[in-house]
């Protein structure tokens, strides 16, 4: 137990301070969803992933500073990437992943990872109240998945340059909203950006999970199944996604930045002390 790690990777990106990072920690036995929680907020990434080794493959886990969730493409990647670099699987070898989404696969092509996800369709709907006013824009086009709305804009410039009021986003549901416009940079097909405070998440820098609503919209829109997309955040990441046998193809890159120990105080902390007053006492 003296050697648990916390690895810090950037998913999506090729170079350190990039992309999107994500904390990934490789656990001998799960955790309570309280202890799980308080290493995420400590953390204080949008997506912290706790593994553990299950059957023929891991048990995964995502949480943001506030919430579990129930899929995250980025801390998905960053996790493949940490069993692969750390030895835990050989490079050839299928990453298999057990989540409340199923089954998740990752397989390394190169400097590539891509990962098998299921798609997140969406559906037209009328722009909702609070919306607009949120963005500070109007929507071309507005649809609902399961997990967030999918707002298209005018141009690239205007997805860049929004400034969204998160005070009247985070009220809205569900969970996020993901901007998006057809690309006008060269070698890219679309753009987009995704909010999420009501997760405590107000602009995540990558989003793979994002991708699943995307890739499906805009390979109907373009008339392709592979595309290359930019998260234009201010960290910035590159996307390759694809459509193949019902499922989304989602492709990226990753950079190890640090690697962490638990002191041993950390995981001997009591659950019984997480779930009552004493937590004050303890500084929380």
């Amino acid at each position: 137990m003296m050697n648990w790690q916390l690895i810090q990777v950037d998913a999506f990106t090729n170079r350190p301070f990039s992309g999107n990072p994500a904390a990934v920690c490789i656990l001998p036995e799960m955790g309570s969803s309280a202890w799980l929680q308080h290493v995420a907020r400590e953390m204080n990434l949008s997506e912290t992933a706790f593994l553990l080794p299950h059957g023929d493959g891991f048990s995964l886990r995502w949480f943001t500073p506030k919430v579990e969730v129930d899929l995250c493409g980025h801390a998905t990647l960053a996790s493949a990437h940490v069993l692969w670099t750390e030895g835990y699987l050989a490079s050839t070898a299928t990453a298999r992943f057990f989540t409340r989404s199923g089954l998740l696969t990752a397989q390394r092509h190169g400097d590539w990872i891509e990962l098998n996800f299921p798609p997140i369709p969406c559906q037209t709907v009328s722009v909702p109240d609070g919306l607009e006013a949120a963005l500070g824009v109007k929507p071309r086009w507005v649809g609902l998945s399961s997990f967030a709305y999918l707002v298209e804009l005018d141009s690239e410039t205007m997805v860049k340059q929004l400034q969204p009021n998160f005070s009247l986003l985070a009220p809205l549901h569900p969970q996020g909203v993901i901007v998006t416009s057809i690309a006008s940079t060269p070698g890219f097909d679309f753009v987009s950006r995704f909010f999420a405070p009501s997760l405590g998440v107000n602009e995540d820098p990558v989003t793979g999970a994002a991708h699943c609503c995307l890739t499906p919209f805009w390979a109907g829109r373009l008339g392709t199944s592979e595309l290359v997309a930019h998260q234009a955040s201010a960290r910035g990441g590159i996307v390759r996604v694809r459509e193949g046998d019902g499922r989304i193809y989602v492709s990226g890159q990753a950079v190890t930045i640090f690697k962490a120990i638990f002191d041993k105080t950390v995981y001997e902390f009591s659950d019984t002390i997480l779930e009552t007053g004493l937590t004050e006492t303890l500084g929380f």
